[in-house]
């Protein structure tokens, strides 16, 4: 923050748990099986969408991840566009716009370009099909609940909440999509890769026997961060910072780690009923946020899955997944071992073009899930990725929670607590949030 505004008055916004309020419109949080209902949601794994009437986008959220989807779904199949564009900040704005006219040689009409907290309901209000949504996730519950009311199709960034109020808000938006046949596919790329889709079929069809036990991971170097600058406001610093901030990212534990996260629960099917966790802060530069995590995630049949992350220079780097079973383990992307070690399958890559085996599955998932929604939309086969997204985001949230007050918290709890973290009002100006980083064991 700016020297001015680091002796503002500020109001604690991390908090403990957060009281419980009214009951969940959801009903009781009993954790269930998804598998069954993902089975027949596996995608067809088309190379390319087929052709159909054009379909038009816009995008809220011009940074590089947006940017970046943004060329994901001109890549996804034929008549596509990309006819609006909304961000907070005008070079974020121009610089999409000049990448898009570069990589694909589109441009967008300048007055389909807004600018502001309001922009996404330009976006919204224009002449679009879809909109895809990658601004950072604290905004991601009314950006999605505003495409649902505007009939619109999306493609939203995971994750998808930093809190339990966003993320009950997602699965609420989620059913009102389902019941007017709207199409909505999340940024978890795992769902959308084939080699990972074949392992999880294989494991549904019974080859490691019951699932025991699991491990995720995301343990990498440091992510980039923004120090201020001179003519900053505190909104803007934070933004531009904001995957170091805890009210706009969720911490890393939500922001990246709930993509091994919600592999786990994709191939168990179930849902943890409560996690015990831990983390901290050494080497972090800016923001509010711990460096690492570790969380012991308990289920309602006793099977434990450890989740562990960092950010951290110079220390062993891990992404990865594994699930123990009955009959043997698998790294849920491409191998299954018996319980003594032996290799008993293994995806079979499509040859490159000097027909040796890839190393990596031949359309990038990044693509793949935009080819899944545009086919779902011109198929008239809905897809709807939200709940799911939202319960594996809420997971997250529930471990961040736990390892910030280092007490036990439960996934009913989560789905009835009235925990909201971040500004109730967005303008460029002080924000009247305190900095602080959590110490467990204190309220």
């Amino acid at each position: 923050m700016t020297k001015k505004n680091k002796d503002m008055s500020r109001r604690h916004f991390l908090g403990a748990v957060g009281a419980v309020g009214a009951a969940s419109a959801f009903g009781p949080a009993v954790p269930t099986l998804l598998g069954s209902q993902q089975a027949r949601k596996l995608p067809r794994f088309l190379d390319q969408a087929p052709d159909g009437d054009t379909l038009r986008a816009g995008l809220v959220g011009c940074g590089g991840r947006g940017s970046g989807a943004a060329i994901n779904f001109l890549d996804a199949g034929p008549n596509l566009e990309i006819v609006a564009l909304a961000d907070v900040f005008e070079d974020r704005l121009n610089g999409c716009r000049e990448r898009l006219k570069k990589q694909k040689g589109v441009e967008v009409p300048k007055e389909n370009c807004f600018l502001g907290f309001d922009a996404y309901k330009d976006v919204i209000e224009s002449d679009v099909d879809v909109v895809i949504l990658a601004t950072p996730p604290h905004f991601r519950p009314e950006h999605f609940s505003a495409c649902i009311r505007g009939r619109k199709h999306v493609f939203m960034e995971k994750p998808v909440a930093v809190d339990p109020v966003g993320a009950r808000s997602i699965m609420a938006s989620a059913r009102k999509a389902k019941a007017i046949n709207l199409c909505v596919a999340t940024g978890t790329q795992r769902r959308h890769q084939r080699d990972y889709v074949a392992t999880y079929k294989k494991i549904a069809g019974g080859a490691i026997g019951d699932i025991v036990s699991a491990n995720c991971y995301w343990n990498q170097s440091q992510l980039w961060y923004r120090t201020p600058q001179e003519g900053w406001t505190d909104m803007e610093a934070m933004i531009r910072d904001w995957v170091n901030w805890c009210w706009l990212s969720g911490d890393h534990i939500v922001e990246q780690h709930v993509h091994n996260i919600d592999v786990i629960h994709w191939f168990t099917g179930k849902i943890p009923v409560k996690a015990v966790g831990f983390g901290g802060r050494h080497r972090r530069v800016t923001g509010d946020q711990y460096d690492f995590f570790s969380v012991d995630y308990v289920y309602d049949n006793s099977m434990h899955m450890h989740s562990m992350c960092r950010q951290i220079n110079g220390c062993v780097t891990n992404v990865s997944e594994t699930v123990m079973g009955t009959k043997g383990f698998s790294n849920c992307r491409n191998t299954i071992w018996t319980p003594d070690g032996k290799e008993s399958w293994k995806y079979g890559y499509a040859p490159d073009e000097s027909g040796k085996p890839r190393k990596n599955v031949e359309v990038s998932p990044y693509v793949q899930e935009h080819i899944d929604l545009v086919t779902a939309i011109r198929t008239d086969e809905p897809i709807n990725e939200a709940e799911n997204t939202a319960i594996s985001t809420l997971v997250a949230i529930m471990g961040r929670i736990s390892a910030y007050t280092g007490k036990e918290v439960t996934y009913d709890s989560m789905m009835n607590s009235n925990f909201r973290i971040g500004p109730t009002e967005y303008a460029m100006g002080d924000v009247d949030l305190e900095a602080i980083v959590p110490v467990p064991g204190k309220k």
